[in-house]
């Protein structure tokens, strides 16, 4: 399956008519497909996004590769003026179930770095051979080559958005010495690491608070009040951190999370003004980060923008939903809406099987209570008092002495975490959707609500809709949708492939009323506190 590319006429098929298209963004300098492809210059040797102020190539002086990596391959280096490794990624890789859809997903989340190609072909059930051949064949690039853009992205964005020594950035990429680094960025951006860094714009990025500081790109309307609002509603102490302003409104969302070279923390909230001074915020996330090991950065970065949707294309997104008379007044009050993702998906599946049948707040309290007896302790300079969520070897050998609840629902949480332990059940974002939800109905105990909302967070699937979700159905009669279950669901074929999207939107009515309620709470307690 393949992602609509945005647009407002029917494409004619074949590969001319893609040529034609493509170039016609180009030539309009439409943003929205940034990410998606690149534009390679034949006369100057460079490729660019297709958003580029520069002159308008023409259509038959350019070839577009769907990866920046074929375009390293091809012979092209990134422009310097328009700086095509800086855009949010494609929305496609949440979308694509084939070979080189799971790949991808598995070579942004760092695989290839720590398993190698072998780790990789492994998770995605083909041979090395194989996977090579197909991820060419499809995207012009393959494994080695799609991991070396990466890190080399990742290059870019702590090189001009924070002030982290060049030395550290190298491993903070991915590279595993200096010069592997210097050759790549040289290679790739025909600019040594220094003179990279200092064509940034906005100043200084990070102050000495002992925090790396990032910024990650996302297409506009980006909704993340919503995103923020929605994980401070879920998040559980020790674990989780929210910072509110005086009025109560949640400001940064925070978390600790397990990496492959230990915990790390991170703080996100939006982005500052821009340096020259104008107010404007640049759309996306301002991320602080705190690490063990400098070289889970790109794993790190990658999952944050899985769980604040970041390369989603929103202008797609809602075009189709706003397409329907009743959705359109959601759509124009909400524009941007985006899917929460996840960090740890075995904690999605633990977290997801404690909150069933039960309302957030005693969701939040149970798992609270698993958090404060298992979570394993970090150190002081990372987080005071901070706990990690325990691992699925835990809750399957101590799980029983913590959860509470009927006996039927306890046991198929220690059955699971069982299952994740010894691999007989896998839940990763490579997966396709079939697998993931097949592997987990296979499991006694996990109904299809489970394993759509798994989905929906883990594989961050962007048509996966809760149609008998409770709060789902009445946040639908609230926009005037159907309330019944199955006339909602016919209802929601009208927005495929964006279902996850409505998802959202019915679950929007109760996240404000139930944010708002909290932003109270927190503004009276402060008032209290500043009394004293």
């Amino acid at each position: 399956m393949t992602i609509p590319l945005p647009r407002t006429e029917p494409r004619p098929d074949g590969p001319d008519a893609l040529h034609a298209e493509r170039h016609r963004a180009v030539a309009s300098r439409d943003a929205r497909f940034d990410g998606q492809f690149v534009t390679a210059v034949h006369s100057t040797g460079i490729y660019c996004r297709p958003s580029c102020p520069a002159r308008t190539p023409r259509a038959e002086g350019v070839t577009f590769y769907r990866t920046s990596a074929a375009a390293h391959l091809a012979g092209f280096r990134a422009c310097k003026r328009c700086l095509p490794e800086a855009t949010p990624g494609s929305p496609e890789w949440d979308l694509r179930e084939d070979v080189a859809g799971r790949a991808v997903r598995l070579v942004l989340d760092g695989v290839v770095e720590r398993e190698g190609v072998p780790g990789l072909a492994a998770r995605v059930g083909y041979s090395e051979r194989q996977l090579n051949r197909i991820l060419t064949e499809e995207l012009g690039a393959g494994p080695k080559a799609l991991s070396r853009a990466h890190r080399a992205q990742t290059a870019r964005t702590l090189l001009t958005s924070s002030d982290l020594p060049v030395a550290d950035v190298a491993f903070a990429s991915g590279f595993t010495s200096v010069r592997q680094f210097n050759d790549t960025v040289r290679e790739v951006f025909a600019l040594t690491p220094s003179e990279l860094r200092a064509r940034r714009t906005d100043g200084p990025a990070s102050a000495d608070d002992g925090w790396l500081h990032v910024h990650l790109p996302a297409r506009p309307p980006f909704d993340l009040q919503g995103l923020l609002d929605w994980h401070a509603l879920h998040a559980l102490p020790g674990l989780e951190h929210v910072e509110r302003d005086a009025s109560g409104r949640v400001t940064a969302y925070g978390r600790l999370v397990t990496l492959p070279g230990g915990p790390a923390r991170f703080t996100a909230s939006a982005p500052a003004v821009d340096g020259a001074g104008r107010g404007a915020r640049r759309t996306g996330v301002a991320l602080r980060v705190r690490l063990t090991t400098l070289s889970d950065l790109p794993t790190l970065v990658a999952r944050v923008r899985a769980l604040f949707d970041l390369d989603a294309d929103p202008e797609a997104v809602d075009a189709v939903l706003a397409a329907d008379p009743v959705l359109a007044p959601a759509v124009e009050r909400v524009p941007g809406i985006r899917l929460p993702g996840a960090v740890d998906a075995h904690e999605v599946v633990v977290r997801t099987l404690i909150g069933q049948q039960v309302s957030v707040v005693a969701a939040r309290t149970a798992q609270t209570r698993l958090v404060a007896a298992l979570g394993e302790p970090v150190e002081p300079g990372l987080a005071e008092d901070g706990l990690l969520f325990p691992t699925a070897a835990t809750i399957a050998s101590r799980g029983h002495e913590v959860l509470r609840g009927p006996a039927a629902r306890v046991d198929t949480i220690l059955r699971v975490a069982a299952a994740l332990v010894d691999g007989s059940l896998v839940v990763d974002a490579g997966q396709s959707l079939a697998e993931l939800r097949t592997g987990l109905l296979a499991v006694k105990g996990i109904g299809p609500w489970t394993a759509d909302y798994v989905a929906l967070r883990v594989r961050h699937h962007p048509d996966v809709f809760l149609h008998s979700d409770l709060a789902v159905r009445n946040g639908a009669q609230e926009l005037g949708l159907p309330g019944d279950a199955r006339e909602l669901s016919l209802r929601s074929e009208r927005v495929a492939p964006w279902r996850s999207y409505l998802t959202m939107h019915c679950w929007r009515p109760i996240v404000d009323r139930a944010s708002a309620a909290a932003e109270t709470a927190a503004a009276t307690h402060q008032q209290q506190e500043e009394r004293r």
